[in-house]
């Protein structure tokens, strides 16, 4: 029997300690290859299911939790009546970008999607995300599709 967990608090975040090695190894060589072919959708929808378990409820939590899961500084850069455009950057997204093994964005960019849906309850988000390899910046646009 399966009990309903409670949100997670932005701020138990502060619990975990690690150095982010162990999470780039698994997610971007083993999980890839345990999802096979369908793994950016995979991985976009796990990113919506992790926003889900977070007591979300303004840009700034979204912004700490990027920044404590070691995704990099997000930014919100334009806002439009239809959409959202955020920039990512840090030293660790320069270092996923120039490392030897192919990186993606897509857990984020799910995360994203559903953070910003629960922000704004009536409107119903997708992401999509652009990697400018030479500035090493990320940038997420969250569109409203209703």
């Amino acid at each position: 029997m399966t009990q309903k967990q409670k949100p997670l608090l932005v701020s138990q975040l502060d619990e975990l300690h690690t150095a982010g090695a162990g999470y780039d190894i698994l997610r971007y060589i083993s999980l890839p290859e345990v999802l096979g072919t369908q793994s950016d959708t995979l991985l976009y929808f796990m990113g919506r299911n992790l926003a889900r378990k977070f007591d979300i409820k303004a840009l700034e939590d979204i912004y700490y939790i990027f920044e404590k899961l070691g995704w990099g500084n997000l930014d919100l850069i334009k806002e439009k009546r239809k959409e959202l455009t955020f920039h990512l950057m840090a030293d660790s997204v320069a270092q996923r970008l120039s490392a030897s093994f192919e990186t993606d964005f897509r857990l984020e960019g799910g995360f994203l999607a559903e953070s910003i849906q629960m922000i704004r309850e009536e409107k119903e988000c997708e992401c999509v995300e652009k990697i400018n390899y030479k500035i090493h910046q990320i940038e997420f646009t969250v569109i409203y599709t209703d």
